[in-house]
């Protein structure tokens, strides 16, 4: 079994492992927990160098819970390939300065046997900084974990609307088990002459509240849970949301699962903190957005309920 080296440690993110716990601790204590959104399915995270997102991408991080969750399947746009469809590592695990974690090889040879998944290069897998920058994250949030767990990283390419259903549907089936757990790695508007987008609307004041006006309608469009109008959203904009695939993907794995749930299913999803990477206020300026989200399991969470109900007046008569 081969591991994939963590190439992006040390220049994007911390390689002392006491020093990265110690970081990733501190961002995680600071936010206060929401109870709402648990039990939480899957999260919107950012992918930029830890000193610019951190702190945002801790907002996701902090709704998981390592009690629930199996195996972590990591959905994240491919920045250096192109690529029309998906592909997952060819490695055994991932390494990262809290420790290596393993890929799910049984799941990895069923996406494969699907016909619709190949596999990365190693040298593509290095290169790509989309999963990567999620899994010291994923190691420090499941410390607490009793069991094991494995993780699935999935580089997806730049699809078809068509596409994106396919693999959602594909991802639904695994989003139907309660022990799978999604992170979807994006980032949100890429602002800026060397990103070739400079959508400005002076009503909203400086560029850079344009540009947080655009992800917020964005952000307000992930939240209905409709690929539809997600996908009104990008043909007014095209916002640079690098990872948009990823999350269309994802909006159409939770329609697919719901829909098979029937009555009993239902999801939430809420974006949960915003950031810009600088503010831009002149065309010679640049920015990237960050945002955080929780999907929750809606039904879960009342089911949950009812039975913390149920316990509590038996245990009271």
């Amino acid at each position: 079994m081969t591991t994939r080296v963590a190439s992006h440690a040390g220049s994007w993110y911390s390689n002392n492992g006491a020093e990265l716990d110690k970081q990733l601790t501190k961002w995680l204590q600071a936010v206060p927990p929401s109870p709402d959104l648990m039990p939480s399915r899957a999260v919107i995270a950012p992918h930029a160098g830890y000193s610019y997102c951190g702190e945002t991408a801790a907002y996701a991080y902090r709704h998981l819970d390592p009690s629930r969750i199996k195996r972590i399947f990591v959905l994240g746009p491919s920045h250096h390939v192109y690529l029309t469809g998906a592909a997952i590592t060819g490695h055994g695990a991932y390494a990262t300065p809290l420790g290596p974690l393993l890929v799910d090889a049984a799941v990895n040879q069923e996406l494969v046997a699907s016909g619709l998944v190949e596999r990365m290069t190693e040298e593509e897998d290095a290169e790509e900084h989309s999963l990567e920058m999620q899994m010291p994250f994923i190691a420090k949030a499941m410390q607490g974990c009793k069991h094991a767990f494995t993780i699935v990283p999935l580089m997806v390419g730049n699809l078809s609307p068509e596409k994106e259903s396919v693999y959602g549907r594909l991802m639904g089936r695994y989003l139907a088990d309660p022990a799978n757990f999604f992170v979807i790695s994006s980032d949100f508007c890429h602002w800026g002459q060397r990103f070739r987008y400079l959508h400005y609307d002076p009503a909203h004041g400086e560029i850079y509240q344009s540009i947080e006006q655009v992800d917020r309608e964005g952000m307000a469009a992930i939240e209905t849970l409709s690929a539809a109008a997600y996908h009104k959203y990008q043909a007014l904009y095209k916002n640079t949301i690098c990872g948009r695939h990823a999350i269309a993907v994802l909006l159409h794995a939770v329609a697919h699962d719901a829909a098979a749930r029937g009555a009993s299913g239902g999801y939430a999803l809420r974006f949960l903190d915003y950031s810009q990477s600088s503010q831009c206020r002149s065309k010679h300026h640049s920015s990237v957005s960050y945002a955080a989200a929780v999907l929750r399991d809606a039904a879960a969470a009342v089911k949950a309920s009812s039975s913390s109900s149920s316990s509590s007046s038996s245990s009271s008569s």
